[in-house]
């Protein structure tokens, strides 16, 4: 598989975290859309068996990592600065990632470093909403009750990167980039039809991610699940959450219930205590065959991530 540095300008609102697991369904919409249901489903063959066709990261501010939450010890002190601004320090500049993982808090940077004089890359608002009964020609109670919906808003002119592992034997990078245009101009996640998720490409490149002689561990820049992998417990690090799924695209309107079984993934940015794969990524591929949802069998979802080799060193 080859590795793709993926540019985006964020042009709206969204109403759904850039993730590489919810980037990589709505990537399978809009090749079914584009290319057809049969050319997905041929795609898709293997992906529970290790055999993916893409693998897609979070987006992440140009030119930066997330600093993996490792315990202090594995990270070198700094002297002189408290721990509320060390906690601060999330956002790891690519070029650092080649140097001892020791080294790595000294390196992070802050918000305001990354963009200067603004505390957050995002803020939250909630957007009001009315839902009109037509025999009353107003708002009521239930169903017609007024509500709001929280909008995410970024920061302007600040260009995001999204790190795509792509078997081109598979899937074209032509065809690959269109999709992804196709996502950005018709919106991506929840509320894209009232114009929210919308996104432009404005750039494609082939690239390596870096990594770390004598790696004894990976770096995760997606959710992922870990479960089964016989990864080393004691020397992994990661946060776990529960992604309670739902279909999109045409799915919402078939039989059966839009929402697909929850899944226990790893939060992006964990370590895990294993020698790296030489594909790429790391993690396994859920569903199928009605394990994920039953309105959809065939229905899968992205355990796996792009991971970078690191040498993970305790510092005692």
């Amino acid at each position: 598989m080859k590795t793709y540095r993926i540019t985006l300008n964020l042009e709206s609102a969204f109403a759904t975290p850039l993730k590489g697991d919810a980037l990589f369904g709505q990537l399978c919409w809009a090749i079914r859309n584009r290319l057809g249901e049969n050319r997905l489903t041929g795609l898709l063959d293997g992906y529970t068996r290790g055999q993916p066709f893409a693998v897609v990261s979070d987006a992440f501010p140009q030119d930066y990592l997330p600093l993996p939450k490792l315990p202090g010890r594995f990270y070198d002190k700094i002297d002189g600065i408290d721990r509320k601004a060390i906690k601060k320090r999330c956002w790891l500049p690519e070029e650092a990632a080649s140097v001892p993982v020791t080294q790595w808090l000294v390196q992070a940077k802050t918000v305001s470093d990354v963009i200067g004089q603004v505390k957050n890359l995002s803020e939250k608002h909630p957007q009001p909403h009315n839902t009109i009964n037509r025999q009353t020609h107003t708002t009521g109670e239930g169903g017609f009750a007024p509500y709001s919906i929280e909008q995410e808003w970024f920061v302007p002119d600040i260009a995001w990167s999204i790190y795509l592992l792509l078997d081109t034997d598979r899937l074209s990078l032509d065809d690959c980039r269109q999709c992804l245009e196709d996502i950005g101009n018709i919106g991506f996640g929840r509320d894209a039809s009232i114009g929210l998720g919308k996104f432009s490409v404005i750039g494609f490149a082939e690239t390596t991610l870096p990594g770390q002689a004598g790696a004894n561990a990976c770096l995760t820049l997606a959710p992922c699940a870990p479960q089964g992998l016989g990864f080393d417990g004691k020397n992994s690090f990661y946060q776990l959450f529960t992604r309670f799924g739902r279909h999109g695209d045409i799915a919402v309107h078939q039989e059966g219930k839009p929402f697909k079984n929850p899944v226990l993934l790893a939060q992006t940015a964990a370590v895990f205590a294993a020698q790296p794969s030489a594909s790429g990524f790391i993690g396994q591929g859920i569903g199928g065959n009605g394990k994920l949802s039953k309105t959809l069998s065939a229905t899968v979802h992205q355990g796996y991530a792009p991971g970078i080799a690191i040498h993970l060193q305790e510092r005692i």
